[in-house]
C-alpha cells in the first residue's frame, strides 16, 4: 500500500466484498504477529520491527486474551494500531491504548511498554487524510526507538548509538 491513503483505499475496495460479523477476537492475530517478533528478537540487532494494523467495526469479544497477548507482545519489536470504524462503543479499545496507565494482563502482569495506538475513524471523516495519518502513526516512532534502546539493540551496520534516539516522539497537537 502507498501510505495511509493506500490503506484507506484498500479498505474501501475490500469492504463491499467481505461480510463483517462477530466475534471480534484480536488475540489470535496479535499472537500470530508476535511469533514473527520473537523470531526477529533472536537476531539481537535492530533490523526488524512489526506494526500490526487492525481495522475493526466491533467490540472486542476476547478482552482477557487480548490483554494477555498485548502484555506479552510488549516485550517484542512490535506495535499495534487499532482503527475503529462505524458507530460501535470503542471504550475497550481506549483501555488497551494504555495512554491512561499501564495495561495489565488478566492476571495482573504489567506491559513492559505501551505498544497500542487506538484511533476512532469517525473523528476523522471530515478531516484531511494527513490528520488521520498523523494520529494513526503518532506513537510508532517513539515505540520503535524506545524498544531498541530498551533492549540495547543497535541498527545493523551502523556507527550510531542508541543514546541519541528519543524514547518518545515529540507531541504535536492536531
Amino acid at each position: 500500500c502507498a501510505g495511509v491513503e493506500g490503506v484507506v483505499l484498500a479498505y474501501q475496495q475490500c469492504l463491499p466484498q467481505v461480510k463483517l460479523y462477530g466475534p471480534t477476537n484480536f488475540a489470535p492475530i496479535i499472537n500470530h504477529v508476535a511469533h514473527f517478533g520473537r523470531q526477529a528478537l533472536q537476531q539481537q540487532t535492530a533490523s526488524q520491527y512489526f506494526v500490526l494494523l487492525i481495522i475493526t467495526d466491533g467490540v472486542i469479544t476476547d478482552m482477557d486474551q487480548t490483554r494477555n497477548a498485548i502484555v506479552n507482545a510488549s516485550r517484542l519489536p512490535m506495535s499495534i494500531i487499532i482503527v475503529g470504524v462505524g458507530g460501535a462503543d470503542f471504550e475497550a479499545m481506549e483501555f488497551l491504548d494504555g495512554d491512561d496507565g499501564t495495561l495489565r494482563s488478566a492476571t495482573g502482569e504489567a506491559a513492559l511498554r505501551d505498544i497500542v495506538q487506538f484511533v476512532p475513524f469517525r473523528q476523522f471523516t471530515n478531516c484531511p487524510q494527513e490528520a488521520l495519518a498523523q494520529s494513526v502513526l503518532a506513537e510508532v516512532p517513539g515505540q520503535v526507538a524506545g524498544f531498541f534502546k530498551l533492549m540495547g539493540l543497535k541498527p545493523p551496520h551502523s556507527d550510531s548509538t542508541l543514546s541519541d534516539l528519543p524514547s518518545a516522539p515529540p507531541s504535536d497537537p492536531i
